[in-house]
């Protein structure tokens, strides 16, 4: 088969692919048409399910209107207590909707001389109104849910379905309002209006809601309740939840529970639930009341059509197909030949052979602008190489360079610890960590005279080749300008006149300097803006060394230093750092800080001082924990045991 070309391969995977549609056409074709179909029907269930819901609500939200306005015109006290017994009249044959309405007071409440009155008003079988007033020890409206609800509630709130005996003598459910007397500033209840509306009338509009020949729609209450069913003796008796007990079904009771949550959707429910056969169930809420609609519609008519669509689904496919295998074969005849001209072209190319030249394929279509692509490819690419190769050799001859500045960089520093073999006065070690392949800090020491040790660690503002020969500039001068009877700060001020000639540039550079007597102890020491060193009293703890205000070298002619002195005792220690090491961060941004030096200082006990640097520096890099390094590095470490002369 790899050995195959593009003509022969196509027609292999045409024609095994029409193979494939045949066989499996029949079994596609019934579920995407089953598929297309069960949508359908779930559009048309949901539109069918809201708009009886929409109906129903319509009805139910006309009736609240009635109770709330009366319990506000009740409230507001305009009206004449003679006519309380009539308001009801009013509501029931102003509003047909309404099968019965009534009135309940508060024992007392608007001059009643009983602890009951309640008139009320309601439908007759012969369509007469019929006035009652209702409230005895026998109907005791004050325990009604009716009565109750708005009372502890303080709103006005519908009913679960109940059959009012002794009242409207019906299946019902009741929207009560409470109404208020104002006394000394507060509400204080007074009664509830409640509106009925009888189920028959909500049973009229289910029952006319139903898809197709066998299916039904019913109502349920917020508790489950079939409020209406095609089957009577269901309505008031049963429940969602105890059919789906009797046929142990965890579906339909999932489902029941959603229906009383609120929720609507398009279910499966299996033979025997709700349905003698496999059955979908649509259903919706009804906000108002909080109940749930639901239409059942049996499977077995709803896929009535779907086998005769995928007969004619079927025999459209096989249409296609053989049509697209036709055409398959010309296109493989057409790019079949130009295809295998410009491989065998793209094959010498492969090999290296960038000079190889493609076959002149004048077509506007995917082949030619393949074959101008590669040749523009393979003229891109042997220039590309050529450019390489003279960039390759550039940065090797540059990293070469820089490699050898670094050695020669490293080169100035001092490397002999201690630096007075022989003598046990002093112990000075240092370490320097470029940023980059070459710095821009320095360290140095050396003897000024026999017992005069001269010592500084400066940092350069910039990074790079400017800073490290801005660095060898200055650690050059210093060293030649140290000499016997000079003070630290004349040579700061001897230094800072040198760099400030003809710094065009700018750069600057900060520095710490001392002159350590080796018998006395006597330290003097000068500072232009370098970080604070840190001394260290044997057995003391890491204290910031005071150090006189200077000027950064470099920048200002007129710039001034001060000297100060300290005397070292035998076992004190002095450590001068760059900010590379406080200013080193980790991978999450944090910066290793003043107070990790001192901490590290500090467990460094009686180290020697190369120890000691190299402990710090160990300390750093751990911090840091593979972050890259963003500054220069710099350590040095003095330990002084000199005698007192």
């Amino acid at each position: 088969m790899r050995s195959r070309g593009i003509a022969f391969k196509l027609v292999l995977f045409t024609l095994s692919g029409t193979m494939a549609v045949f066989v499996s056409a029949f079994a596609y074709v019934y579920f995407s048409s089953e598929a297309s179909m069960m949508s359908y029907v779930e559009m048309n269930g949901r539109n069918a399910t809201h708009a009886a819901a929409y109906q129903i609500e319509s009805v139910l939200r006309g009736v609240e209107k009635v109770p709330v306005n009366y319990a506000a015109l009740l409230t507001s006290g305009y009206y004449k207590t003679a006519d309380l017994t009539l308001l009801p009249e009013r509501m029931v044959s102003a509003n047909p909707e309404i099968f019965g309405a009534g009135i309940f007071f508060e024992p007392g409440a608007f001059g009643a001389a009983s602890t009951y009155f309640g008139p009320y008003c309601c439908r007759g079988k012969n369509g007469r109104l019929v006035n009652v007033m209702l409230g005895s020890e026998h109907y005791d409206y004050f325990t009604m849910d009716w009565y109750q609800f708005p009372l502890e509630l303080n709103r006005a709130v519908w009913t679960e379905p109940y059959f009012d005996t002794g009242g409207g003598n019906e299946l019902m459910a009741t929207f009560s309002a409470p109404f208020y007397k104002m006394l000394n500033g507060e509400k204080k209840f007074q009664g509830v209006v409640g509106a009925d509306v009888a189920l028959h009338g909500l049973r009229e509009i289910v029952s006319s809601t139903r898809l197709y020949r066998s299916g039904y729609a019913f109502l349920i209450s917020r508790n489950g309740v079939f409020v209406t069913h095609p089957d009577s003796s269901l309505v008031m008796t049963n429940s969602i939840f105890s059919i789906a007990e009797a046929e142990h079904s965890s579906l339909l009771r999932r489902v029941g529970q959603k229906m009383i949550a609120g929720g609507e959707g398009f279910v499966e429910l299996p033979k025997g639930v709700l349905f003698r056969g496999n059955c979908w169930l649509n259903y919706a809420p009804i906000p108002s009341v909080g109940w749930s609609i639901g239409i059942v519609t049996p499977e077995d008519e709803l896929l009535g059509d779907v086998l005769r669509f995928s007969r004619m689904v079927i025999l459209i496919g096989l249409l296609g197909v053989f049509v697209m295998a036709l055409i398959v074969l010309l296109i493989a005849r057409r790019i079949s030949k130009p295809i295998q001209d410009l491989s065998a072209s793209t094959f010498e190319i492969a090999r290296g052979n960038l000079d190889a030249s493609l076959p002149d394929i004048h077509r506007g279509d995917e082949v030619g602008t393949l074959a101008r692509s590669f040749e523009g490819m393979r003229v891109a690419l042997k220039d590309y190489i050529e450019n390489l190769t003279q960039t390759t050799a550039a940065k090797e001859r540059i990293e070469s360079e820089l490699k050898i500045a670094r050695r020669i960089q490293m080169s100035f520093l001092p490397k002999a610890f201690p630096p007075l073999p022989g003598n046990s006065w002093v112990d000075i070690a240092a370490r320097l960590e470029p940023a980059r392949q070459i710095g821009g800090d320095l360290y140095d020491y050396f003897l000024i005279d026999d017992d005069q040790l001269f010592f500084t660690v400066g940092d350069v503002s910039d990074k790079g080749i400017p800073a490290a020969l801005f660095m060898a500039v200055t650690k050059t001068l210093l060293k030649g300008i140290a000499e016997k009877g000079m003070s630290p700060s004349e040579v700061l001020e001897k230094c800072n006149l040198e760099l400030c000639g003809g710094n065009d540039s700018m750069m600057f550079v900060t520095l710490f300097c001392g002159i350590l007597d080796l018998r006395s102890g006597r330290l003097r020491y000068s500072n232009a803006g370098h970080e604070h060193p840190f001394l260290v009293r044997r057995g003391g703890l890491p204290e910031t060394l005071a150090v006189p205000d200077g000027f950064l070298l470099g920048v200002n002619e007129d710039a001034s230093y001060q000297t100060m002195e300290i005397e070292l005792q035998p076992g004190d220690r002095l450590i001068v750092y760059t900010d590379g090491v406080t200013e080193a961060v980790n991978r999450a941004g944090e910066m290793y800080s003043p107070a990790n030096l001192v901490a590290e200082i500090e467990s460094c006990g009686s180290l020697r001082a190369d120890e000691i640097a190299e402990r710090i520096l160990e300390s750093v890099k751990t911090f840091s924990s593979g972050a890259p390094q963003a500054d220069d590095i710099t350590l040095l470490a003095v330990s002084f045991s000199g005698p007192k002369v």
